[in-house]
């Protein structure tokens, strides 16, 4: 146990943003730098090691959460990345973008403030990479046996980071011009910097993983042709079919989806665009979607210099305490305010999109709006609630449906699909075609980076297992696994 009496007389502390005024100047992330933190030890210091962890239970991968608690309190820096890198590929992807289902099943929340576990990995995770202690893993022999991990996620990069140390030749197929999927382009620089991306896969190609950009699999190069170049094919491509909004208006220009919006301001971080071809600047914008990418909407407009922001949520505002319907240790739905959120804006809950308008020239002016109250298992309109509000750039981030079925890989390969539009798989991630093998999001559906990356690995120990009869690697989940949120 790291410190017997942490938990009774060290109070949370979370860690710091830089201020707002400051942060809004330029797209580095929110934080003050981690590894500078006086307070991580002491933090850490407030596990309790439990006899029971759940915390074990309420993370997907299985992280070894006390362990490296103990090891960051008593300042054991390199035992700490050890026990941390032993369950996770990317604690610095996980502890900057996860919303800690870990710490929602910590046990001294129970009556306390939780162990703030996110801060304690970042830090771990940040001074290894400081010190010069990640280093590529090479495997001591090669298979012979071929690998085509199909994008370039974080299930996808798991999935080819294990499959390339167990020996096998890896190939990562990427549709876009750089590496990452949505941790390159979905997510904005101020939540995580690429860099962060970028050494990693130095890293995996010092291991031996392969790269290939700009190629489109169903077009540049077909599912019948991966199926011949490699023993195995791995499907990582996410679920990124967008849910649409069908109401009046919605052909007006300046209506974007989320994932049109946010990747265009990422690209002018990489220097491809001076400005954004789709910017917030002196525009009143809003965002319809109370999610994380929502949020992540509003933090960019708020950057390129929005005249006004307002977020809109069908749902009620949450509670900011656990309900008593969503108890320990689940992940309860909790009022949450981001940093974006911090920047400015409004927040709209318990409406409903009921048409846009425009000028003269096709350009949305307006979003026309009506309040809801949920009733009988559906929403109702409230008689009397309608009005409009100013929108010169709407964004849609009310997540998503399923794989991409267009691209033409899905009936190349003739595998099949859930009734949820996912990839269909059996126990041991398998498809109904035999080598090929889903995980991530493309076979769960839309969710959480650390069940992007558990898949991965557990997909990389069954397909191991495929090419050799055994495996030494991880399985830390299996495909009918839940998570423990309601």
């Amino acid at each position: 146990m790291a410190d017997p009496k942490g938990f009774l007389t060290t109070p949370k502390q979370l860690a710091e943003r830089r201020p707002v005024d400051v942060r809004l100047r330029d797209w580095n992330e929110v934080y003050v730098e981690r590894s500078l933190l006086p307070i991580i030890t002491k933090q850490a210091g407030r596990c309790m090691d439990c006899g029971i962890p759940f915390c074990h239970n309420g993370c997907p991968l299985g992280n070894l959460i006390p362990e490296w608690n103990d090891l960051a309190y008593r300042d054991d820096w390199t035992g700490a990345i050890e026990r941390l890198h032993a369950t996770n590929n990317f604690p610095e992807f996980t502890g900057r973008l996860c919303p800690a289902p870990c710490e929602s099943a910590c046990v001294l929340g129970i009556n306390q403030d939780a162990v703030t576990i996110k801060n304690v990995e970042v830090t771990i995770i940040d001074k290894a990479w400081d010190r010069g202690g990640v280093a590529a893993q090479v495997p001591e022999r090669l298979s012979g046996k071929t690998v085509a991990v199909v994008g370039s996620g974080p299930a996808g990069l798991a999935a080819a980071q294990q499959l390339t140390r167990a020996g096998h030749t890896v190939v990562v197929y990427e549709r876009a011009d750089r590496i990452g999927g949505l941790l390159r382009y979905g997510i904005p620089e101020f939540k995580m910097e690429k860099r962060h991306i970028n050494r990693r896969i130095e890293q995996m190609r010092a291991e031996g993983t392969r790269f290939r950009t700009g190629v489109h699999v169903g077009e540049d190069i077909t599912g019948q042709q991966l199926r011949e170049r490699f023993d195995a094919v791995v499907i990582a491509a996410g679920a990124t079919t967008a849910r649409d909004l069908p109401v009046p208006g919605r052909e007006l220009a300046g209506i974007h989806q989320a994932m049109e919006y946010l990747p265009l301001a990422n690209k002018v971080q990489e220097g491809d665009y001076v400005d954004s071809p789709i910017s917030a600047k002196d525009k009143h914008v809003v965002v319809i979607g109370g999610g994380d990418t929502g949020a992540d909407c509003v933090g960019t407009a708020h950057r390129q210099g929005a005249a006004s922001v307002t977020q809109l949520e069908i749902m009620p505002r949450p509670s900011e305490e656990r309900p008593g319907h969503q108890p320990w240790p689940t992940m309860p739905m909790t009022y949450k305010v981001t940093s974006a959120h911090e920047e400015g804006g409004e927040r709209i809950y318990s409406v409903s999109t009921t048409h846009f308008s425009g000028d003269e020239d096709g350009n949305v002016q307006q979003l026309h709006l009506v309040e809801v109250e949920f009733k009988d298992g559906r929403f109702e309109q409230v008689p009397g609630s309608e009005r409009a509000i100013p929108a010169q750039l709407v964004t849609l981030a009310m997540g998503f449906t399923g794989t991409d079925v267009k691209n033409g890989l899905v009936d190349q390969l003739g595998v099949e699909l859930d009734n949820r539009g996912n990839v269909a798989r059996d126990g041991k991630f398998a498809t109904n075609v035999e080598g090929v093998y889903v995980c991530g999001d493309a076979g769960r559906g839309q969710s959480l980076i650390v069940w992007a990356i558990a898949e991965g690995r557990s997909a990389a120990a069954a397909v191991d297992k495929y090419l050799g009869g055994k495996t030494p690697l991880p399985a830390p989940i299996r495909p009918t696994d839940r998570p423990l949120v309601v």
